[in-house]
């Protein structure tokens, strides 16, 4: 069967007419990429075929392995490196290649195989409610995200996330806007507090509590659960419970008839539009037995005062200045383009990241010969196993903000610059660098003073040399 187009022309005479026309020196129409051209059988414009701006041709060369901003510079990726590869001919989904283009084409020094280790929330299935929505990161989206989960959710003004409560610790980080949250300690205290954007929560497991948004717009907030194969929909809800349990029993418990529960919910309300709060003084319970809780189940994250590096700044938030959170510690990290998280590793528990705006790259290095490089954009997830060596580069032009999350109560990690500082210089020099005394020396005049700058702002003079090296 032929393929016709609107006019009538079938797909073969539109071939032909096109090779006729570049044959007398007119030009075709050719979508503006290298792939396009490429597959057009064309020679590539001056802007792609030029080195500093053709990543992705046969004759590009980059023995640093530099990172690409395919996304900002809207560049097309394509499996071509230093010589190798070929174009693609198949099925392209250009906006996830942009999006990862160290899977499309991965540094040299990439080998082994390596579980994924991200997942964009924009993947996830969105469970929408009455005046707000839901969705969740598990191990069943990210296999390798084994020991926390995480849900992203939204609550209108006044739309409340029932009262309810988990077997897993719930952590959380407010995104954007304002909320209110209700609780009750293990001794009884009750706990009211009004959040912003940057503050945290800690609800140890089985505390019951709610939600509700406030101000103008409600609220957006991530939630972190201490166990990966958690699930949203095995909360225990109010509402389920006493649609679950005879019109006898609950009137014995409050000891009222039974004709009062007459209309109560038939099933979970989960999230659901309620009455606009008040003040917390007009809202709080005053009866005769009510007292308050001596447990701070919040902390003002982003009004600590940051830990300033070279290249951006760290709050980290554990057990140290949260008490009450005993088994999630986290660190809020921005990073300014052109720096680097710098090359460490955490000895204590896998780095759960989620990333609030700006592009990265980061490799992990498993051992055994094994590292593999994954890119992350706002709105992805990423997990780096405990104990594994890696970086985290801002390839984009705004900063990196993310979050590193762990199932741990304190924050640790190990800077290979400051362990390689700490340690003598001969068996630095031994180790990396026994056939180049030179350099060895120029190393060591580097990190002898072991400091740790947790994300570093290399010098451009550093980028400059090595360009003109290869020129």
């Amino acid at each position: 069967m032929q393929l016709r187009n609107h006019r009538g022309f079938s797909a073969s005479q539109l071939l032909v007419a096109g090779l006729a026309l570049t044959n007398s020196g007119f030009a075709i129409p050719v979508e503006d990429s290298p792939r396009q051209y490429l597959l057009a059988g064309l020679d590539l414009p001056k802007k792609y075929s030029e080195k500093s701006k053709s990543p992705y041709t046969p004759g590009f060369r980059d023995p640093y392995d530099r990172a690409v901003d395919a996304v900002g510079e809207k560049l097309d990726p394509l499996p071509y490196r230093n010589g190798l590869g070929a174009s693609v001919l198949g099925p392209w989904n250009r906006e996830r290649s942009r999006q990862s283009p160290d899977l499309v084409r991965p540094p040299s020094t990439d080998h082994g195989n390596l579980n994924n280790m991200r997942w964009s929330f924009a993947d996830s299935h969105v469970r929408i409610e009455e005046g707000g929505w839901t969705r969740q990161t598990t191990v069943r989206e990210l296999g390798t995200s084994v020991e926390l989960a995480a849900v992203n959710m939204r609550l209108d003004t006044g739309v409340i996330r029932e009262l309810h409560w988990h077997k897993e610790a719930e952590w959380a980080f407010v995104l954007d806007g304002q909320v209110r949250v209700t609780a009750i300690d293990y001794e009884g205290g009750n706990f009211i507090d009004d959040l912003k954007r940057g503050d945290l929560w800690y609800f140890p497991s089985g505390v019951p509590h709610s939600l509700q948004g406030l101000g103008e717009n409600g609220t957006e907030f991530l939630l972190i659960f201490d166990d990966g194969n958690f699930s949203e929909e095995s909360t225990f809800i109010l509402s389920d419970w006493l649609a679950h349990t005879p019109k006898s029993v609950i009137s014995k418990n409050f000891n009222l008839a039974p004709e009062v529960f007459a209309h109560l919910p038939k099933g979970e309300k989960y999230i659901f539009q309620g009455s606009q709060p008040g003040s917390i003084d007009d809202e709080k319970p005053t009866g005769k037995n009510v007292k308050k809780s001596k447990q701070n189940f919040v902390h003002r994250m982003l009004d600590q005062e940051p830990h300033l590096t070279s290249g951006g700044e760290v709050r980290i938030t554990d057990s140290k200045n949260f008490p009450v959170s005993k088994t999630v510690a986290a660190a809020h990290v921005i990073i300014q383009p052109g720096a680097l998280r710098e090359m460490h590793w955490h000895p204590n528990a896998d780095e759960w990241n989620f990333f609030l705006k700006g592009r990265a790259r980061v490799t992990i290095f498993a051992s055994e010969g094994t590292a593999r490089t994954f890119d992350y954009v706002q709105g992805d997830v990423g997990i780096v196993p405990r104990n594994m060596g890696h970086f985290v580069e801002n390839i984009g032009d705004e900063p990196i903000e993310m979050l590193e999350v762990f199932r741990a109560d304190e924050f640790r990690d190990f800077s290979l610059f400051q362990w390689l500082g700490e340690t003598p210089k001969k068996m630095v020099v031994d180790h990396l660098f026994k056939d180049d005394p030179e350099n060895g020396e120029k190393f060591w005049n580097k990190i002898k003073n072991a400091e740790k700058d947790e994300v570093t702002l290399p010098d451009s003079d550093n980028e400059t040399e090595s360009e003109q090296r290869e020129l």
